[in-house]
């Protein structure tokens, strides 16, 4: 069975369904306002973010180049040291020869020719023993000889001349 309402009652019901939807209502547009506020602090942190990341990419940009100068830079300068040393080695051997020439017992001058031979294989130099151990032939020898010149002989050892059966 239909019951009936009566119209306060009706009314009534009508009130509190109106209060309870205005309510809902309410607290929807106060979350929808939170959320607007909360996009636009987010959009805010956002640009400067974006800000930031394009200020970092350009010092990462500026600093690689920085450093590849850097490297350039000292990759020359280590080149004109190499350099300066090398002619510095290259001054101590013909001094070296100078003084073995005129002093050629002097304990002195074999120690510098040591330190000279020393400096050289340091910067990648062959020195004059390494030299004549390639070649296994000495011009100092040849020019400037300790003992009378066979020449029969130096060229049996070089291999220039057969051996006498």
């Amino acid at each position: 069975m239909r019951k009936r309402y009566k119209e306060k009652e009706v009314q009534a019901l009508v009130a509190r369904l109106k209060e309870e939807y205005e309510g809902v209502v309410r607290g929807l547009r106060e979350g929808q306002e939170e959320l607007k506020e909360e996009n636009r602090l987010l959009r805010a942190r956002l640009s400067v973010l974006e800000s930031q990341r394009s200020e970092v990419s350009v010092a990462l940009m500026r600093a690689v180049k920085e450093g590849e100068r850097i490297k350039e830079e000292s990759a020359e300068e280590a080149e004109g040291e190499k350099r300066e040393l090398l002619l510095l080695a290259e001054k101590c051997r013909l001094l070296s020869e100078r003084l073995l020439r005129k002093y050629p017992d002097e304990e002195d001058c074999a120690e510098f020719k040591t330190f000279t031979d020393a400096l050289r294989a340091h910067l990648g130099e062959k020195t004059e023993d390494e030299e004549e151990e390639d070649t296994g032939f000495n011009l100092d020898d040849v020019l400037n000889p300790k003992e009378p010149l066979d020449l029969g002989n130096l060229c049996k050892e070089l291999g220039l001349m057969e051996e006498d059966p």
